[in-house]
């Protein structure tokens, strides 16, 4: 969110990313005031200073101490940052970017602008991707702001950048030798184009499903714990429906903070606070992305009536109840979707699904594989259990995986309706979204 063109940017972000371009433009941050939780007061200086650029954090710093993320906390945000919004607000215009208007804090604090005298004087714009609405909130609050005749409205772009490249076009007076200089330096790519008459698109589908959103956010606490396996087991033993990884930085978790804190007091908690999730450690097995990992397969087993089963660093899903009528299109696709593998009654079988994180393309996606998933494996009856699999699904070709991708992607992408791993009411759950279009589909009707 910026109030006047790179003159004051509010953000619920925790990152550093408008430090990181005034860096590029200025070849310093020095010139940029940043204001998180820990003084809000500066805010209010630096901006009856004018000294611009500042950027205020509304959610905090994640290398700060304060951060405000979980729902008590965001409806208790700092009011003195939101009046000073509020104020700011009364000054100036108003350009949203990036934002789905979900906290209510930060939402209270854009309509309680429009009570006040000269409400958004150089206008209220927000920039919206996608062809779908925007949130009610997001609906409520523009309706109002044409109710008193406020400059401005929903404004659909297609992305971030294009959109602040159009706004540099209209401003003659900008100087862009340094922007025209980024622009030179950095590739140009396109989306493969949509597909268009009756014809297919002749592009190998693959099975991936992008997560559109996914945790920034999870709880750290340190304590005197051992590695990865007594910290596993503390959980265990204490019965926590909490989920946990082990790190330098210390034990991430998810869940509820008094389950949290239950399970890990006895080894003498001396620090709890959140902890960022960076895309950076997202790139490679680390702790955060194993915690990912879990909480997605617990979201999803959780959301869609699948039962989990972990082996090593597999994942595999397979409907609770296969005789449900919602299960009904995967039997006409498939057949039977359970039973005993014959001569070993003791190995059952369901058709289900291996998932798993994977990184590409700098994001996060969700890799999913149509499975045979096995109860009571021993070493003993291994053998018959990969036959049986290879039998069942050696004549799968071309066109079933693609009806089975296509049911899988429909089930777990849903409605877009968010996937929590915990439901937890109180600390950090974590929440997911799924993109229904998997990486280059093709499509077989257009």
């Amino acid at each position: 969110m910026s109030a006047g063109l790179t003159k004051l940017v509010w953000t619920t972000n925790f990152d550093a990313l408008t430090a990181d371009a005034c860096a590029k433009v200025y070849d310093s941050t020095g010139p940029l005031t940043t204001v998180a939780l820990d003084a809000p007061t500066l805010a209010t200086e630096a901006v009856n200073a004018q000294r611009w650029p500042i950027e205020i954090k509304l959610h905090g710093d994640f290398r700060s101490r304060r951060l405000k993320n979980t729902s008590d906390e965001l409806r208790l945000q700092d009011t003195r940052l939101r009046q000073i919004l509020v104020s700011s607000c009364q000054r100036w215009g108003l350009i949203i970017a990036g934002y789905s208007g979900r906290d209510g804090s930060v939402m209270d604090a854009l309509a309680d602008v429009l009570n006040q005298s000269n409400p958004y004087p150089s206008g209220l714009f927000w920039l919206h991707r996608g062809d779908d609405p925007p949130l009610p909130r997001v609906r409520t609050l523009l309706q109002l702001a044409a109710d008193r005749n406020v400059d401005g409205g929903l404004v659909r772009v297609e992305n971030f950048d294009e959109a602040m490249r159009d706004l540099v076009r209209i401003i003659p007076t900008l100087n862009t030798v340094v922007l025209d200089s980024f622009g030179a330096e950095r590739r140009r790519w396109s989306a493969a184009p949509r597909a268009g008459g009756t014809k297919g698109f002749p592009v190998i589908r693959l099975n991936a499903l992008p997560i559109v959103i996914a945790p920034t956010v999870c709880r750290r606490l340190v304590c005197k714990i051992g590695g990865h396996s007594e910290t596993l087991e503390a959980v265990r033993v204490a019965g926590a429906d909490i989920l946990v990884a082990r790190a330098r930085a210390g034990v991430l978790a998810f869940g509820s903070d008094n389950d949290v804190r239950a399970t890990f007091e006895q080894f003498g908690i001396t620090e709890f606070d959140l902890h960022s999730i960076e895309a950076r450690r997202l790139r490679y097995d680390s702790a955060e992305r194993g915690l990912l990992r879990e909480a997605m397969s617990r979201a999803l087993a959780r959301e869609h009536r699948l039962d989990l089963t972990r082996r090593r660093r597999n994942d595999f899903l397979a409907p609770s109840d296969p005789d449900a009528p919602s299960w009904a299109p995967l039997k006409k696709l498939v057949g039977v979707l359970a039973g005993a593998v014959a001569g070993h009654p003791e190995l059952t079988w369901r058709e289900g699904l291996g998932v798993r994180l994977d990184w590409a393309d700098e994001r996060l996606w969700l890799l999913i594989d149509a499975r045979t998933v096995f109860e009571g494996i021993t070493n003993e009856n291994k053998s018959a259990a990969t036959d049986f699999s290879r039998e069942r699904t050696v004549r799968r070709y071309n066109q079933q995986l693609n009806e089975l991708i296509s049911f899988w992607a429909g089930i777990l992408a849903g409605d877009g309706r968010e996937l929590r791993a915990l439901g937890a009411n109180s600390g950090v759950d974590a929440v997911f979204r799924l993109g229904a279009d998997t990486a280059f589909s093709r499509r077989i009707r257009a």
